[in-house]
């Protein structure tokens, strides 16, 4: 455009010759020579004279199409500046990402609509963004060894996708539990745990696990060691509750280095009350069923050289029948029995409650006569119904609690099978690590 406004003034210029137009056609052209002669010194000097119209005008089109120029390059570099940046922590096709610190997105030069992250196991990662809609955080870590994907959509603009894979943990731990999940149980049982590892940070162990009942009641941890960890409530469980375990020790570092690896909620049952009182004074054992009093059964417990705990004990383990051997509780070869019918164990240390058809009849009732154990009236094989050891049995169930008294003993210890009952509220309170 400005040749062509050079153009039309050049063809105006005939009809308007003047004599000052003369003398300026005469001033261009002295210029002109001048500039020819001195070089760009020549020019700079020049520039302070007159200038004919036309190359006035041409000077000031070429400085506003440089102008124009300018400002379109500065144009497009702030807007290419002012383009969303989007960064997603860990980053983008990283394979053995942390799995110890949150998942980050953040967006300079704009801000998040909404991010999403889920991994290839089905999990979705929640999570929030900020004030200023800039920064988003997973409320929780990603979990070891999985793929995940996030999916983040800038206001007004596009959706970006990147992917990463958490590293494998190295060493592992597991918490192994009583009850079995779906079972029912007596009031007594608690809800024990025992893991693969020793755990170092008991505390956050502890968080990691949770157990609640319904009908509604304080459920308190209780750490026996660096692998043991129950669970009870201030007095036996109630007739009838659920009770509601869940595990969220998936990643959590128990001992340096070591993770567990468990995700995952199993309930279980209480059933009736059963509380059976073994009084070794008299020899009687007493058994209620909801409070209400179903059977009496003449016993025998341990003599005076081989005691039996007294204290509160709970059921653990059931057998029909089942071997016993003096060698295995660190009695020599005093008895070794293949079938003692009916069998159920009191504590880890090898007390039971079990039917015996070896000893005389006027034993159970007469005298303290065994190594340690409860003894009750049997007959060998466990098939007779009419018996002692047989009914009492079949009335019981795991959980169930069995109180012996007047045996010439000490209180069993608690952590000596399920028997932290033993413990007054106040005491099983200060074993929690939270």
């Amino acid at each position: 455009m400005g040749v062509s406004h050079i153009s039309s003034r050049s063809e105006e210029q005939p009809e308007r010759w003047s004599r000052r137009g003369v003398l300026a056609a005469l001033g261009v052209s002295s210029a002109a020579v001048l500039t020819g002669c001195a070089g760009a010194a020549g020019a700079a000097e020049g520039t302070s004279g007159t200038t004919a119209p036309g190359a006035a005008a041409a000077s000031e089109a070429g400085s506003a199409s440089a102008a124009a120029s300018a400002s379109a390059s500065a144009s497009a570099k702030a807007t290419a500046a002012r383009q969303p940046v989007l960064t997603v922590t860990p980053a983008d096709g990283t394979r053995k990402a942390a799995f110890t610190r949150p998942v980050e997105v953040t967006v300079a030069h704009g801000t998040l609509a909404s991010v999403r992250v889920t991994g290839n196991d089905g999990s979705t990662l929640a999570g929030s963004l900020d004030d200023a809609g800039t920064t988003w955080t997973s409320a929780a870590h990603p979990y070891s060894g999985t793929k995940y994907t996030v999916t983040a959509q800038v206001s007004g603009g596009a959706t970006h996708t990147s992917t990463f894979t958490t590293k494998a943990p190295g060493a592992t731990f597991v918490g192994n539990f009583t009850p079995e999940a779906g079972s029912t149980s007596g009031v007594g049982m608690p809800v024990s745990l025992n893991f693969t590892h020793a755990v170092a940070d008991r505390a956050a162990v502890q968080k990691a696990i949770t157990v609640t009942a319904e009908p509604a009641v304080e459920v308190v941890g209780h750490w026996f060691s660096d692998t043991r960890l129950d669970f009870r409530p201030e007095t036996y469980w109630a007739a009838g509750t659920e009770i509601t375990l869940t595990l969220r020790l998936k990643d959590v570092e128990g001992a340096d280095g070591v993770y567990g690896v468990q995700s995952k909620t199993v309930t279980f049952r209480i059933g009736r009350e059963q509380i059976s009182t073994v009084d070794l004074s008299s020899k009687e054992m007493t058994v209620r069923r909801d409070g209400a009093r179903t059977a009496t059964y003449p016993v025998t417990g341990g003599d005076s050289a081989h005691t039996t705990w007294s204290g509160i004990m709970v059921i653990s383990e059931r057998f029909e029948q089942t071997r016993m051997q003096s060698s295995t509780v660190g009695l020599g070869d005093e008895y070794d029995i293949a079938d003692v019918p009916h069998a159920q164990r009191l504590t880890t240390s090898g007390t039971f409650i079990h039917g015996n058809y070896w000893a005389a009849d006027s034993v159970f009732g007469g005298r303290n006569s065994s190594h340690g154990c409860v003894g009750l009236h049997d007959t060998k094989g466990a098939g007779d119904s009419s018996v002692a050891g047989y009914k009492f049995y079949e009335s019981s169930m795991l959980g169930d609690v069995v109180i012996v008294k007047n045996s010439g003993d000490r209180t069993v210890n608690p952590a000596n099978g399920l028997n932290g009952w033993n413990l007054s509220w106040a005491r099983w309170k200060a074993g929690s690590a939270i």
